[in-house]
């Protein structure tokens, strides 16, 4: 080890022949506090000569280290705050092993291997585009609905209303479980039909936008049973709560704006999903980032950089109410650079009707269930009321008295 240094003494001397700038000040300086206490301990051994040469050495070591194996450089500068689950794994105890340990430690992963097509994906991410490149009053022709369908306008969604000063800097397009409205089903919020743009208006659209949303649904089922193996419960859990669930993709549209948090200025303001989990898929800019200790002050966000082909999944409300505070739903916001960004997350929700409440594997007698039992319709209305300023909970009957209801004089 004092060898590879000596040489650095060597290197030295042909660096004093080069311009300043070549020594890389800037990676230096981010690196040599890292390496202080270890350079001042090796410098005394190498009986060298003065302040200068100390300096010189010091960015050289450093220089060295940064492209070598043990380097503290680019190598975990790129390290990410999320595990991989890679789906070409066949060991699904393997698999529910490293799901289990996301899940407990993070709540979010990157999804790997998945088996969707990258053609459908970018597919998906250029029509997301080619809809929010449409003039307003054609976007705006498709305003969401009493069925929370449709398009949401920019600024209307605000995801953390106490530390916002002005609405979230995107705008979006929900898209759910087509229920034909002369379905009984249509009675109950948040069911309906679509809307969708017209095929003289975007031709294509919305066949690619069904691909996807049935390709994820059967990727969320895939994802479910691992969820399942890894709280020790039959792979089929969760399926009979999905036979006409409340799943929901939105594209999204960030605009090319810098966020300031320090101003209340988002692109999405802190928050947590409501759901079992998120699919999301993204296009190559930066801005989503995760608190992994919501309750720390001051909080440490940290980036989630986007990642080719993969999908970053992440846990919702409902299951860290299911999994009795076990698994997380961890806080989240998107922080934007002054570029467009477009995204679209999957929401992996199961039936209005399905009972949210502690799992069989994940309470006992020492470790009662913490929170009350509710539906998942309770739960989302209730979610969709705090924070999108457009949504009226009382549109449809829904039956829960938590929540404001429309009088028989329509007030």
């Amino acid at each position: 080890m004092v060898s590879a240094f000596v040489n650095g003494r060597n290197y030295c001397t042909l660096l004093r022949k080069e311009d300043e700038r070549k020594l890389e000040q800037q990676a230096v300086q981010t690196r040599e506090d890292s390496y202080e206490l270890f350079i001042r301990s090796i410098i005394p051994k190498l009986k060298i000569g003065g302040r200068a040469d100390h300096i010189q050495i010091r960015q050289t070591i450093i220089k060295l280290h940064s492209q070598s194996s043990l380097s503290m450089g680019a190598g975990e500068q790129q390290e990410q705050p999320i595990d991989v689950l890679d789906l070409s794994n066949p060991n699904k105890a393997e698999l529910a092993k490293t799901v289990r340990k996301a899940c407990i430690e993070v709540g979010f992963f990157y999804l790997i291997n998945h088996g969707l097509d990258q053609k459908l994906m970018d597919e998906v991410l250029a029509q997301t585009k080619r809809f929010f490149d449409l003039p307003t009053e054609e976007k705006t022709k498709l305003i969401f609905d009493k069925n929370h369908r449709g398009y949401t306008p920019m600024a209307e969604e605000i995801l953390d209303p106490e530390n916002s000063t002005e609405g979230d800097s995107k705008e979006g397009y929900y898209i759910g479980w087509d229920v034909p409205v002369d379905d009984p089903m249509a009675s109950k919020p948040l069911h309906g039909p679509n809307q969708w743009p017209s095929e003289e208006v975007l031709p294509g659209w919305r066949t690619v936008m069904e691909k996807y949303y049935f390709e994820v649904l059967k990727l969320g089922h895939r994802i479910a049973s691992l969820i399942a193996l890894s709280l020790e419960l039959r792979p089929d859990y969760f399926e009979k709560m999905f036979t006409v669930p409340m799943v929901a993709m939105r594209p999204l549209h960030y605009a090319a704006v810098h966020s300031s948090p320090q101003e209340g200025k988002f692109g999405s303001g802190a928050h947590s999903d409501y759901g079992l989990l998120t699919f999301l898929l993204t296009d190559d800019n930066s801005g989503l980032q995760i608190c992994k200790e919501k309750d720390a002050k001051p909080q440490e966000w940290l980036d989630v950089a986007p990642r080719k082909g993969a999908f970053i999944v992440n846990l919702g409300d409902m299951l860290e109410r299911w999994t009795n505070g076990l698994y997380r739903s961890t806080l989240h916001r998107v922080v934007t650079k002054g570029v467009d960004r477009y995204s679209v997350p999957y929401f992996y929700e199961p039936n209005f009707d399905t009972m949210v409440e502690c799992l069989p594997t994940c309470c006992s007698s020492t470790n009662p269930a913490r929170y009350p039992p509710l539906t998942s319709g309770e739960h989302l209305l209730g979610k969709y009321h705090q924070t999108h300023t457009g949504f009226d909970v009382t549109a449809k009957p829904h039956g829960f008295e938590n929540l404001p209801t429309r009088t028989e004089n329509g007030v």
